[in-house]
């Protein structure tokens, strides 16, 4: 049985610099994907031309926006970019320079030219769910992301923000505190069976 061997994490991209490079539909995807997890992230783009939806997004969240074509220079002091162009030779060629700059990159459709994938994302509140399908189905994960704003109650960040008081009033070292929080939490799974 195939297995996800990916490693999740959860990064402050409101702290990193993004570049996408592209101007059509895929860039605007990756964009609204980004920006609607991470209104702060800050982001740079690159393409001879962006979609009217594109730059009106940008411009709302402050997205610096390059008319031109990619040239190696937009990679400084990036750490993520995300290639988004309808040219499979300029996509391949911007994650080769990536990777010589040891900079995470992403090829939209195109999973063995990525060092992460953008999965589905829940948010609810302090709450938030990735999925990721290993880039075989990105489908799956749009779906399964539905099922998961049905099933986590839009209440789930009173009982975050209520545990997180609680869990300041406990004493004792690291260990017995989560020994404590996880007695006090586990009805939260049983009740879901």
């Amino acid at each position: 049985m195939e297995r996800n061997e990916l490693y999740p994490i959860f990064l402050k991209v409101s702290h990193l610099n993004i570049l996408i490079v592209g101007g059509g539909n895929v860039a605007l995807e990756k964009l609204t994907f980004l920006l609607k997890s991470s209104p702060t992230a800050q982001v740079a783009m690159v393409a001879p031309l962006f979609r009217a939806e594109t730059s009106v997004l940008a411009d709302k969240h402050g997205i610096a926006m390059h008319r031109d074509s990619y040239d190696p220079k937009y990679l400084q002091d990036k750490h993520i970019v995300i290639a988004t162009t309808d040219r499979p030779e300029i996509n391949e060629q911007i994650y080769h320079d990536c990777r010589a700059q040891s900079i995470l990159v992403n090829v939209a459709d195109n999973p063995p030219f990525c060092d992460f994938y953008m999965g589905g994302i829940v948010t609810k509140g302090n709450v938030k769910v990735a999925i990721s399908t290993n880039g075989k189905s990105p489908t799956t994960a749009k779906r399964l992301r539905q099922f998961f704003e049905d099933v986590i109650p839009e209440n789930i960040d009173d009982l975050v923000k209520n545990l997180n008081e609680y869990r300041k009033t406990l004493k004792g070292d690291f260990e017995q505190k989560v020994e404590t929080l996880n007695e006090f939490t586990k009805d939260l799974v049983q009740k879901r069976r």
